[in-house]
């Protein structure tokens, strides 16, 4: 049972990753990076580390999240790439 869920997770996990280094808008890329953190979160208490888990949604999903998108505001939207 537990291995469909970790595969499926591992799928979004990968779908995450590639959407935030493809897209142009550095928001759209800092929500899928919040994504990619949040799905790793839920990973690793599919895997039984529940406390793992919980750093890395407080931390990975919460904090880092949020002082990107702070940041972001106070540079241009747009990657000039």
């Amino acid at each position: 049972m537990h291995w469909e869920l970790e595969l499926s997770l591992f799928v979004f996990l990968l779908a995450a990753a590639i959407i935030s280094l493809r897209v142009k808008d550095l928001l759209a890329a800092v929500v899928s990076l919040g994504a990619f953190s949040f799905i790793t979160a839920l990973l690793f208490v599919a895997m039984g580390a529940v406390d793992v888990g919980f750093t890395e949604a407080v931390v990975g999903a919460g904090i880092t999240s949020l002082l990107f998108i702070v940041f972001l505001y106070q540079t241009s939207r747009k990657s000039s790439d």
